[in-house]
């Protein structure tokens, strides 16, 4: 099997982490447009992570916040996000890096990504012997349609003019000039 060296997988991550920052700093400067609030799911174990221990008793491994009507200082930057929330009318600050987030969601829009673990270790990568089989790259994927963090089926496979499944691989230096 063929090693990911530009590791699409990681890229894809950070690329829809950063969606979710972009819309938390927004709802920080702005405000939440129309219907729109969020539930966010975040590791409680993961390193920089601040909760109270009270919170963090309740939550051992995961929580999913709801910022909706009533949240305050929410402040947003690269690498994390702040918000004051009320549990059990009990005020709380809690600190989420970017990178403890485990599902975004958007009920207003039945939008959202479900984020899962990835080993960034280059080490276990190039430890892991010649075409020794790998479980399939985790993915970030969009809940199904009506369900929050529920996860899409993997796409079915392209099918060509005639219907067949089977897929040729095609070089580019097949259309280069000569």
């Amino acid at each position: 099997m063929p090693v990911d060296h530009i590791r699409y997988d990681i890229l894809a991550q950070a690329a829809l982490r950063g969606v979710v920052r972009t819309v938390l700093a927004d709802a920080a400067q702005r405000g939440l447009p129309g219907e729109h609030h969020f539930k966010i799911t975040f590791a409680t174990t993961a390193p920089g992570v601040r909760l109270s221990e009270r919170m963090r008793a309740q939550y051992p491994q995961e929580m999913t916040i709801v910022l909706q009507h009533q949240f305050w200082d929410l402040i947003v930057n690269d690498e994390f996000f702040e918000v004051g929330l009320s549990f059990g009318g009990v005020p709380e600050r809690v600190v989420v890096p970017f990178d403890t987030v485990t599902a975004f969601y958007d009920p207003a829009v039945q939008f959202g990504f479900q984020f899962e673990t990835i080993e960034t270790g280059a080490a276990e990568a190039e430890a892991e012997p010649r075409g020794a089989e790998k479980p399939d790259a985790p993915e970030a994927r969009l809940p199904a349609a009506g369900t929050a963090g529920g996860a899409l089926p993997a796409p079915a496979p392209a099918s060509g003019a005639n219907g067949d499944t089977g897929g040729e691989v095609v070089r580019l230096d097949r259309f280069r000039k000569k």
